[in-house]
């Protein structure tokens, strides 16, 4: 799963813009200032970096040097077009700026390109017939695309990502987090379970993919 680590000091936008890249598929931490995302990226080794150029606790571009020296690829995020900032980013190394307000799908069509340029795209996903494509959002069943509703698509795609591990079900509630910021309960969980092995698996009452491992949680197969 691709590790976007988000640097804001804007609380509203590290809620709102995590949670939208959550749904999305990726993997998010946030950082508040200068000294904790230096730390984080230390620590996990982001994918790709959001960087906001003003931070009440030290700067955007003293964040991106270090990610530089790191080779994390950085998009700057910033309320102002003034060429002098967008220079200044660019010669630090930054692959991309966007510009506040922006428009969330725009945002995400830019990381997808700094994604590919850097090599760090998330690869095709698979499990037995089952094909996920995250850069697309595209599933498909021997060759056959499937509509999947947003959680079912975020269930699926969690469990591809971690194969062959015991995932438990509070886990995988933490993880469906839904696009309203409420969790989803324990019995909605279930149903989600069901409809998706419905769609994915040869046989759902003896279910392959999504296999139950009694007492404990799930374990994604095949």
């Amino acid at each position: 799963m691709v590790r976007v680590l988000l640097v804001e000091d804007d609380s509203a936008i590290l809620r709102s813009l995590g949670d939208y890249l959550r749904a999305e598929g990726y993997q998010v931490e946030s950082a508040c200032g200068e000294e904790e995302a230096v730390r984080r990226m230390k620590e996990h080794r982001p994918s790709l970096m959001l960087v906001d150029i003003e931070m009440a606790q030290g700067s955007g571009f003293a964040v991106s040097r270090k990610a530089v020296e790191l080779a994390l690829p950085v998009i700057f995020l910033t309320a102002s077009d003034e060429e002098a900032n967008v220079v200044k980013a660019m010669e630090l190394g930054a692959w991309d700026y966007v510009v506040k307000p922006f428009r969330p799908r725009e945002l995400l069509s830019r990381m997808q390109s700094v994604l590919r340029r850097s090599g760090g795209q998330e690869p095709v996903l698979t499990a037995g017939e089952i094909v996920l494509d995250p850069e697309r959002g595209r599933v498909t069943r021997s060759g056959e695309e499937l509509a999947l509703s947003p959680l079912e698509y975020r269930l699926l795609l969690f469990f591809l990502s971690n194969k062959g591990l015991l995932l438990t079900r509070e886990r995988l509630l933490e993880e469906i987090w839904d696009l309203a910021g409420d969790y989803v309960n324990d019995n909605t969980l279930t149903v989600y379970i069901k409809r998706l092995r419905e769609k994915i698996e040869d046989d759902p009452a003896h279910p392959a993919l999504i296999q139950t491992v009694r007492g404990m949680g799930y374990r994604c197969g095949v």
